[in-house]
């Protein structure tokens, strides 16, 4: 029975092929190319949702329009840093930068660090910029319009989930939310020296 089970988990190991994260940009660009990218990497949904989150901690810490304004400030920046990669215009160390930004995030979400809701908005968008700009930068010559509306929308779907996360949280205990930020910024340094 042995012999048999390993034969067979050999012969489908062989047989498989390797996953593909996300559709590649360069060949499909297309706007599932675009929603599938942030949906399948761990640094982005550790991202966005902790954004959702803080957003939330803020709201719940009487500032309402966190909660909608330092979401729209992430993606309004991240459109911006596609729009320079697009145009051509480097930015420095932006993987280092993306993989800060889920460790710093996780530690505002932790340390539940309150801000106005236009300074969080700024502080999200400096790593925006960031992570907008990887998305243009692995774009290449493909269809940028409908691959960046894919992008933007599944980010946004990412920050809601996070913000229906935090406020469904904040119902019930406040420190589960810090604790989900300390272990988004523990994943963030496994990630980036892992």
């Amino acid at each position: 029975m042995l012999k048999r089970f390993s034969l067979a988990a050999a012969t489908l190991a062989a047989a498989a092929t390797p996953a593909l994260a996300h559709l590649n940009p360069l060949e499909h660009g297309s706007f599932m190319a675009g929603v599938s990218h942030p949906l399948f990497g761990l640094d982005h949904i550790l991202a966005m949702a902790a954004v959702g989150l803080w957003a939330a901690q803020l709201s719940s810490a009487g500032d309402r329009k966190a909660l909608w304004a330092v979401p729209a400030g992430f993606v309004a920046a991240m459109a911006a840093g596609f729009g320079l990669a697009l145009a051509g215009v480097a930015l420095p160390v932006v993987e280092p930068a993306i993989l800060a930004s889920v460790v710093a995030l996780g530690l505002v979400v932790a340390l539940a660090v309150r801000l106005p809701a236009a300074a969080g908005a700024a502080a999200v968008g400096l790593f925006a910029l960031f992570h907008g700009h990887a998305h243009g930068g692995e774009l290449g010559a493909a269809t940028a319009l409908q691959y960046g509306i894919g992008f933007v929308a599944s980010t946004a779907a990412l920050h809601l989930g996070g913000m229906g996360l935090g406020l469904t949280i904040s119902r019930l205990h406040p420190q589960i939310a810090r604790l989900l930020g300390g272990l988004t910024a523990v994943a963030g340094l496994s990630l980036a020296f892992g």
